[in-house]
């Protein structure tokens, strides 16, 4: 055996590396957010010095900017969590729907790349881990190619350990149509944020318009605007994760430690950012909040059969 096969191994390994790259890329993200800070070729990409940035709307403007960059490493670590329970434990058994979430949703979170080329401002960095992260997800998912390619030979979609019941049934609704809304979300806000960059809501808290804000610098609202379509790409791509995560995973402890995690990573962020910076604007967060009180709600509701112990048609 050699080195590559020895670390490479069934493919899994290389997955699980690029899963823990994107849970420390959203901790940088998180980092960025909270110190208020921007990478060198931002500050680059402006004419204005950081302290004229941090000056704009008596600092509203940083603290908009952050707002968005730490809601975006909030949904970096959740698919990362949610990809490290799919190649522990489906995808470690051969399920097939396990190979094509990750390949399908890895396509889609590389792909929502391109959305930031209709903002003006590509994102160096961003561009580099894209690069480097493309070869490690497709040498992972071309050695782990079996399992999603073999035939079924009679899976099936995995059911609670009981028979389900009305808890279970609308607790799994509910995390399904979170899953619905963040996907629908997700591609709004990309949306908006390569076209139109600014709802009214962001332009009263922050307190200038987009004239004022491209009168300061021209290069401000493509910087902005990037962060906004990297969002809304992290977010739908979570949302697929979730959807196919509750609809196809076999219930575990596992499973719903695993969304738990996400969910306070991704909704502790978005949420949680808000009310940190004082953009607390009902109509514009007052989804997000919604959202998150249903994870919660379908998280307690289905706790019960995740936690249920294996029934003897399980272990079979």
């Amino acid at each position: 055996m050699g080195l590559w096969e020895g670390w490479a191994g069934d493919g899994r390994p290389l997955l699980a590396a690029g899963a823990l790259a994107l849970v420390a890329a959203g901790a940088f993200a998180w980092f960025l957010a909270i110190t208020d800070q921007l990478l060198p070729h931002d500050l680059a990409w402006l004419s204005i010095s950081p302290t004229e940035l941090r000056a704009v709307a008596d600092g509203r403007l940083v603290h908009f900017m952050g707002h968005d960059r730490a809601a975006f490493g909030g949904t970096l670590i959740a698919i990362g969590m949610l990809y490290l329970w799919l190649i522990r434990f489906p995808l470690a058994d051969g399920a097939r729907w396990a190979w094509w979430t990750i390949a399908g949703s890895a396509a889609i979170g590389f792909l929502s790349f391109l959305s930031y080329l209709g903002t003006g401002y590509l994102d160096s960095w961003h561009g580099v881990a894209t690069l480097v992260l493309i070869p490690l997800f497709g040498a992972g998912l071309w050695r782990t190619r079996a399992a999603g390619l073999r035939p079924q030979r009679g899976r099936r979609r995995a059911t609670d350990r009981r028979a389900p019941n009305d808890r279970t049934l609308i607790g799994r609704g509910l995390l399904l149509m979170t899953g619905a809304g963040m996907v629908v979300a997700g591609l709004t806000i990309t949306t908006i944020g390569a076209l139109v960059v600014f709802v009214p809501q962001d332009l009263a808290f922050i307190g200038l318009d987009r004239a004022a804000l491209d009168a300061i610098d021209g290069h401000l609202v493509p910087l902005i605007a990037h962060d906004r379509a990297g969002f809304g790409g992290g977010l739908a791509t979570t949302g697929l994760i979730v959807i196919a995560v509750v609809w196809f995973g076999q219930p575990s402890r596992a499973l719903w430690q695993a969304l738990a995690l996400a969910g306070i990573a991704g909704f502790g962020a978005a949420v949680g950012v808000h009310g940190l910076i004082g953009y607390i604007d009902l109509t514009h967060v007052g989804p997000a909040i919604l959202a998150a009180w249903l994870f919660v709600v379908g998280m307690i509701l289905v706790r019960r059969s995740m936690f249920a112990p294996p029934t003897a048609s399980d272990a079979s």
